[in-house]
């Protein structure tokens, strides 16, 4: 599944896709939390903004809980009411009938901050299964992992230390556009006509915003590929050389052992080449290359 987007902010207006706003749970007229984040390095600024459907400060509770049940009339039912009677708040969820007739798997994001630790809520369903509890009688097992979405307030390496500047109070989404004059006007000061890059992380149901530099030369570009070991690093490998930094990579097989698509964005900023030229003497570069690759889209998104 993509999960990112790149768009042009417009003022102070940062458009997101419907499609994204739904993979992290941002509707029209609810509330988006965000924390602003700076990174340096190399004397520049580059800054990001993480959106969330939750506060921050029930990042520490928050939970990926999966539970793997018989296909049954009444099972999701009875896992609702395990969670719920010992006061597990359910969040973000789906349910998928993995195996038909045989096993349906609900996986969800929960709050526990009113249910004590993981562990607990494992072990107390381990014990009812041990002894035989109808309660459980539908349920096969339960996975429980911590959602460890406060990972993205850690500091990163030195080289490109991440310092957050600031938590936003809550605002109100207004149709598909997130306004950053709201909470960040006087440190985002420059962004009006850059380009932002937006990444989605389902897992934790995050949307990230960077704000990338004004010298970026962004560009897409999609190649059909050999499907078969080695391919991608050909590619990757020739971009390198050219001194292309690569932002995304997306691939997806067409015809298994035979063909597959190479979707990259990239940025050509530092790159011996125009964007015209790149365009140009790719082609011919692919032409080389062991197998059949072609140049079949790019377009400059910037």
């Amino acid at each position: 599944m993509k999960v990112w987007e790149f768009v042009k902010v417009d003022g102070a207006n940062v458009r997101i896709d419907g499609g994204l706003r739904d993979a992290v749970g941002l509707v029209d007229g609810g509330y988006v939390y965000s924390t602003l984040f700076e990174y340096r390095g190399d004397g520049a600024k580059m800054y990001e903004l993480i959106l969330s459907a939750f506060p921050q400060e029930t990042y520490r509770t928050l939970t990926h809980v999966t539970i793997y049940m018989r296909d049954v009339p009444g099972a999701t039912a009875q896992a609702a009411k395990f969670l719920g009677s010992r006061t597990v708040n359910i969040l973000n969820s789906t349910s998928l009938n993995a195996i038909s007739d045989t096993i349906i798997i609900w996986k969800m994001l929960v709050d526990l901050s009113f249910a004590g630790e993981a562990d607990i809520l494992a072990e107390t369903f381990r014990a009812l299964k041990d002894s035989g509890d109808p309660s459980v009688s539908k349920l096969d097992h339960i996975e429980i992992k911590p959602a460890d979405i406060g990972r993205v307030f850690r500091s990163k390496t030195a080289d490109n230390h991440k310092v957050e500047v600031r938590q936003g109070a809550p605002v109100t989404v207004a149709g598909d556009v997130f306004d950053t004059s709201v909470e960040y006007a006087d440190v985002l000061t420059d962004v009006d006509g850059s380009t932002a890059m937006l990444v989605v992380d389902p897992e934790s149901w995050m949307l990230s915003i960077t704000f990338l530099k004004k010298d970026t030369k962004l560009v897409n570009m999609t190649f059909s590929i050999p499907d078969c070991p080695g391919s991608i690093q050909q590619v990757v490998d020739l971009l390198a050389s050219e001194n292309v930094n690569l932002i995304s990579v997306f691939s997806k097989v067409k015809i298994c052992y035979q063909t597959m698509t190479l979707d990259i964005n990239a940025d050509l900023g530092a790159c011996r080449l125009s964007t015209d030229d790149m365009r140009k003497e790719l082609p011919k570069a692919l032409d080389k290359m062991n197998g059949v690759f072609e140049l079949i889209g790019y377009k400059i998104l910037n």
